[in-house]
């Protein structure tokens, strides 16, 4: 039984429709129920271990906003975009926050802590490696890409536009939003509501190398 949703074609036009958002139409507001769905992509992405090693902070302050734009190098769809999520790691993730998803595993499936002791040490095992060998901070921002992804992906399918921003001071970030202190620190911040009809970057083609000189089939 085949249980594709999307016509594949679909799924395609859907990805050349999307880009880079430059101008968003500060007037037009993501739905409630469109913004749900979007929230849940980021739940529900996956991540190494299933760690989730992150937290992804909505911003709605337009105050806040605004002192964000100085901060990303003038760009205006911090402020003029419908939605600002500020995707941030979990600093330094250890062994309690090892403990804490297997207890939540633990009630998810009903299953005892002790039947995941093993699942636990190995875990714990990995994320003990010594500092010069493996960078724990590294390892939780590619799980946060993972994360953005998933977003922008779902953004897509539901004709929301986005833009990811890496163009942004993370260190100012984490200082205006505080997130210091609640033990996280930004790795990239993603707008997401509807283009502008003044975006001339909206039309234009993708530049993209041949689809055979990136990928490769070894037989």
């Amino acid at each position: 039984m085949n249980a594709t949703t999307f016509a594949p074609q679909e799924v395609l036009k859907q990805l050349e429709w999307r880009y880079a958002t430059k101008e968003f139409d500060s007037s037009k507001k993501i739905p409630e129920d469109v913004w749900q769905v979007l929230e849940q992509s980021l739940v529900l992405s996956p991540s190494s271990f299933g760690l989730q090693p992150w937290k992804f902070f909505v911003i709605r302050n337009p105050e806040i906003r605004q002192q964000l734009v100085e901060h990303s190098w003038g760009q205006k769809q911090v402020v003029d975009a419908s939605h600002l999520v500020v995707l941030a790691i979990k600093e330094d993730v250890d062994k309690k926050d090892v403990d804490t998803y297997l207890q939540r595993m633990s009630e998810v499936r009903n299953v005892s802590l002790d039947k995941l002791e093993g699942l636990a040490n190995m875990v714990k095992g990995y994320l003990n490696q010594p500092s010069e060998v493996f960078d724990k901070d590294a390892w939780s921002a590619k799980q946060v890409y993972i994360a953005l992804g998933f977003f922008m992906f779902t953004a897509a399918m539901l004709k929301v536009d986005t833009c990811a921003m890496e163009g942004i001071e993370p260190a100012k970030y984490d200082e205006v939003l505080g997130l210091k202190d609640k033990g996280y620190s930004t790795a990239v911040a993603c707008t997401a509501g509807y283009r502008s009809a003044n975006d001339k970057y909206a039309n234009m083609p993708k530049v993209r190398f041949k689809t055979e000189d990136v990928v490769e089939y070894i037989d």
